[in-house]
């Protein structure tokens, strides 16, 4: 313990949420010798692998697990969004999540928040004493609140997120040397005000392993050529967690977990191309590149990642299928859908799940009408440029999974059975003895 306990009085119990995009547990659980400080805080508290939510892609993610709603309630449900009655696309930003974060509950109690890199939280806000926002912001210099953080931050040379085009090259040395260093400038500054800041919430997220993740992720599964360099980068990010541990006090309960799975990418299925190739999706002319371009024929359209749309009259601007036979349609889609196979002959969907069964609350007004679940191995794209093949690869070679995300809980009574992202945040406000309506919530505490 350093001065931060010294200046600090004893207000009430305190956690630190330390995310670590896109982990799977069972790379934590395989690899106890890279990872000999998330196994540490397993045997000491608890630990398993938990569910995502659908879809399971990170502009979604983030705002449920701060939120502890679905996109229902947090009107968030991918990185590509559509206007009400438009055919415009916009990406969702932190002002357009609808629901209560948890620095909000904890500021509102009279409590204090730090709050750095958690994605879909461009612009900063005001109300919490210092955030950094994380992925899909501009830059530091816009990204940070107040101006002393911009400046520690510009001065520092922070990163918002790694370069990820350096990712595309066969070569990834350059990839993993930028990884490297913007882990370390993440960890400096969590590091730094871990210990400055005078807070009872710090919530701090690692984007790099995800982006570590999409483009190395084959090379650990199948002993690839930089199957080493994945591993040794995981031991940096095991290493930091463990010196941070180190600097929270006695009365700090330290979380640690992802927002989703991760697996090895074999293919990338356009689906878009597929609908058009099954007569479901038409466009207005040949030079195509936006949702705006579908022309009135579309009986149904798909967003990123795995969403689809029926284009419902009266919902969408040049709707072709009418509301009596909305259910009739999305039932031969979700049927076509479940027989879709890849190249090798597997089912691309696990499961395909409808709005009903996935999403609920005041901003339903915009959800899919059904989010296909995929297999391992295919990655759901849905770009409106065309594509001369339905199946096809890119660069990345590892895609999310809904399943074997990560949570560490740093309290021996902690439950981790039957969980998702969803019990995390009343896990937290549980854990700061705040007070709040369970109902307002689709998970449960954990403690």
């Amino acid at each position: 313990m350093g001065l931060f306990d010294r200046l600090r009085g004893s207000d009430g119990p305190r956690v630190a949420f330390f995310g670590i995009d896109g982990v799977p547990y069972s790379l934590v659980a395989d690899n106890p010798d890279v990872f000999p400080n998330l196994t540490e805080l397993a045997s000491d508290g608890a630990a398993g692998p938990i569910d995502s939510i659908v879809p399971p892609e990170s502009s979604a993610c983030w705002p449920s697990l701060t939120t502890g709603v679905n996109p229902g309630e947090t009107g968030v449900y991918g990185f590509q969004d559509r206007e009400v009655g438009s055919y415009d696309t916009y990406v969702p930003m932190g002002r357009d999540v609808q629901a209560t974060r948890l620095w909000d509950r904890v500021t509102d109690a009279g409590r204090e928040a730090t709050v750095m890199n958690v994605p879909v939280t461009f612009p900063p806000q005001r109300n919490v004493q210092r955030m950094v926002s994380g992925f899909l912001s501009p830059g530091v210099e816009k990204a940070a609140y107040p101006d002393e953080l911009r400046e520690r931050l510009e001065d520092a040379e922070y990163r918002i997120d790694v370069n990820a085009k350096l990712g595309h090259s066969d070569d990834k040395s350059e990839f993993i040397d930028d990884a490297h260093e913007t882990l370390e400038k993440r960890y400096e500054a969590f590091s730094h005000y871990v210990e400055e800041d005078d807070w009872d919430l710090f919530f701090g997220v690692f984007m790099t392993t995800d982006r570590v993740n999409h483009f190395l992720f084959e090379h650990y599964e199948r002993d690839g050529e930089y199957k080493r360099e994945f591993l040794d980068f995981y031991r940096q990010v095991d290493e930091y967690l463990g010196k941070l541990r180190e600097q929270l006090p006695d009365d700090v309960t330290m979380i640690v977990a992802s927002d989703h799975g991760f697996t090895t990418l074999d293919y990338e299925v356009h689906l878009n191309a597929w609908l058009e190739e099954e007569g479901w999706l038409e466009y207005q002319d040949d030079d195509h590149d936006a949702l705006s371009d579908i022309a009135e024929e579309t009986r149904a359209y798909s967003l990123i990642p795995g969403r689809f749309y029926v284009n419902l009259e009266g919902r969408e601007p040049r709707g072709s299928v009418p509301e009596s036979e909305y259910e009739a349609v999305r039932d031969e889609l979700q049927a076509e859908l479940e027989a879709l196979e890849g190249p090798d002959g597997n089912p691309v969907a696990d499961r395909v799940v409808t709005k009903e069964e996935a999403f609920r609350g005041d901003h339903d007004d915009i959800a899919p009408d059904l989010v296909v679940i995929p297999n391992h191995g295919f990655d759901l794209k849905a770009g409106f440029k065309g594509h001369d093949d339905v199946f096809d690869t890119g660069p990345r070679n590892g895609m999310h999974s809904f399943g074997n995300a990560s949570l560490f809980v740093e309290d021996s009574d902690a439950r981790i059975e039957d969980v998702d992202l969803y019990d995390i945040a009343p896990t937290i406000l549980d854990l700061l003895d705040l007070e709040a309506d369970r109902s307002e919530f689709d998970g449960a505490s954990l403690v």
